[in-house]
């Protein structure tokens, strides 16, 4: 999970085009001659995208967009310490 790439795809992409990527990617992954390495990046990138929405969702719910990243990141970061 890095914040400033998900905080990039909030600006840039509607939840429509980030559902669209995560569809892909997982497509992607679930091909045969995939290489450890390419699921590791695909693997970041859906849960960059998948953070993307969760902020977005926050955002349509009236929450300011550093306190929506904040909040992610603090949630992410709740449940590893678990």
């Amino acid at each position: 999970m890095k914040i400033p790439i998900i905080r990039q795809f909030v600006r840039e992409q509607s939840v429509e085009n980030l559902e669209k990527a995560v569809e892909v990617l997982e497509s992607f992954s679930e091909f045969r001659g995939t290489s450890e390495e390419d699921l590791n990046v695909a693997g970041e990138l859906i849960t960059n995208m998948l953070g993307a929405m969760e902020v977005h969702a926050s955002i349509a719910n009236g929450m300011a967009e550093k306190d929506a990243l904040n909040g992610f990141a603090q949630k992410v970061l709740g449940s590893i310490d678990k």
